[in-house]
Parts: structure tokens; sequence; C-alpha cells
């Protein structure tokens, strides 16, 4: 039998944790999780049913955690590096088989090397007509400081490096959900703008969060100051509304899917799929 290789090293783990440990020190900007978090409650309180065995997964707040109890569910196992109850990595989970009626992963498996992996551990532990739950950045995120900032090296220095960390694509998550073992997978996205003074304002406030760049291929040399102001400049050239305020665009992904279970109903054909999350979530139910 041939060994197994281990997925590639996408991200430096160890300095994400790092840092995501001294922006909760600090009062971290926690927006995008406040967000999310109203967005899952919502989503939650589509579902008429009970899961008395939830577990919130890899969120480094208690925002989702709150989330699921305001829905009317009991409060949640948390489980991550950072905080909660239980402290785990989200690539190598220490439950058993069937633990839980509901996985809740909040802005967290982002940063995982093996997302396929992760849900194929999510998809093991969640017992049967178990649902999964979760939301994590999508590609469309941050496309114009991606612009700027590639633009200006490429200008000064002849070459770019990744400065900002990859995001997931919407149309893949279905299939992973899928070769995951998981039954009526959807995903769907909340696109929306955020406004700032500058393109500072906008790195501050990733570098306040945590979310600078972390992929282990990133460059070992600080961004130069000639690049960082260039790079500003365009950003104010390509992206700025009349008042001069510069737009940032976010994706929040969304997925859904569902531990297999007699009760639950059949697929439908390959590319006939016209359900919306909401009403899959519903459909998951047992009546």
């Amino acid at each position: 039998m041939e060994k197994q290789s281990s997925p590639p090293r996408i991200f430096d783990r160890e300095l994400l944790h790092a840092r995501l440990r001294r922006a909760l020190a600090k009062d971290a900007p926690d927006f995008l999780l406040a967000r999310a978090a109203d967005d899952l409650l919502d989503r939650l309180l589509t579902v008429k049913r009970d899961f008395p065995r939830s577990l919130d997964l890899g969120a480094p707040t208690a925002h989702f955690a709150e989330a699921i109890v305001a829905s009317g569910r009991a409060a949640p196992l948390r489980a991550s590096r950072l905080a909660g109850a239980v402290v785990a990595d989200e690539e190598a989970l220490p439950f058993a088989p069937a633990s839980f009626d509901l996985v809740v992963s909040g802005m967290a498996l982002q940063w995982v090397d093996d997302l396929p992996g992760v849900f194929a551990q999510v998809r093991r532990i969640l017992a049967p007509d178990g649902l999964f739950l979760a939301c994590l950045p999508g590609g469309a995120s941050l496309v114009e400081l991606r612009v700027a900032l590639a633009q200006a090296e490429e200008e000064i220095t002849g070459g770019a490096s990744p400065r900002v960390s990859p995001f997931v694509d919407v149309r893949d998550m279905g299939g992973l959900l899928q070769r995951a073992g998981f039954a009526l997978p959807v995903s769907d996205v909340d696109s929306f703008t955020l406004r700032y003074d500058s393109a500072l304002g906008l790195m501050k406030d990733l570098r306040d969060m945590g979310a600078a760049n972390v992929l282990v291929k990133r460059s070992s040399r600080p961004l130069r100051r000639d690049v960082l102001a260039r790079a500003v400049q365009i950003y104010a050239e390509q992206f700025a509304d009349p008042d001069g305020r510069v737009r940032a665009s976010f994706e929040i992904v969304w997925i859904s899917g569902w531990a297999p279970h007699e009760s639950q109903q059949k697929p439908a054909k390959p590319g006939s799929a016209t359900t919306r999350l909401e009403d899959a979530m519903k459909a998951g139910r047992r009546d």
C-alpha cells in the first residue's frame, strides 16, 4: 500500500494563531464576525428542529456560539486553537463519529491547508441527519487591494509577490461537500462593500484583526514604503467614490450540508438545482 502524501502547506498556521491571539488581546475589530453571526442566527431560525449536541468549530470569538444560543438551541461546545472548552485544530478533530447534531464554523476555515479533509472530518463527527453550516471569505473579497498591491509592486520592483491570502470560490464548495459525503449541499454568497478614507485604513483593520498575509510562500521582505505609497495611490485612482472615500469588496460564502438520512429529500438531477440555502436547510429536517 502506498503511503498517502500530506497536503501541501499553504498557510503558516503558527504565525496565524500568534497574530489572532494578539488581535483578540487588543479588542480587534469584529464587524465581519458580527455580520456573519447575525446571518447565522437568521439561518438557524429557519430550521424548525432541535440540535441538542452542537459544536462551534474554530471561531475565534463567542459571536457564533451566542447566535446558536439565541436561536433557541443548547449552548454549543466551543473548540478551537484560540478559545473554548476544547483546544483543537480544525484539521485534526478529536471527536468520535456521530458526536454532534450541528456543527457550525464561522470565518475560520479559510486558513486550513486541507479544506476537503476538514469537510470529511466534520461529516464523520455528525450524527445522521446532522447539519453542517459554515461561512468563510469568498474569492472576490479585497479584490481592490490585490489589484493595487500587485500593480504597484510590478511597476516598482518588476515583479509581484502574493500579499493577500487566497479565498475560496463559491462554485467549488458544493462539489467539495459532495465529495465529503454530505447530502443536499448548497452554497450562497453575501456580497457587500465597505468604505474607508484610504487604503491605509483598510490595511490597518486587516492587521488589527490578525488577517494579514500568512502564506508560507509570502515574501520574506516587508513591503517597501515606495511600493506601499504607490499602492495607496493606485487604490485611490481606481476604486474611489466621488467623495474621495475608497471601496473594499467583501464576500462571505455560506455552505450547508446534511449527514445523510433516509428521511431526506433525494437530490435533483445534475444541473437542475434551483434551491436556496434556506430552503435546503428546511428540507434536511425531519418533520
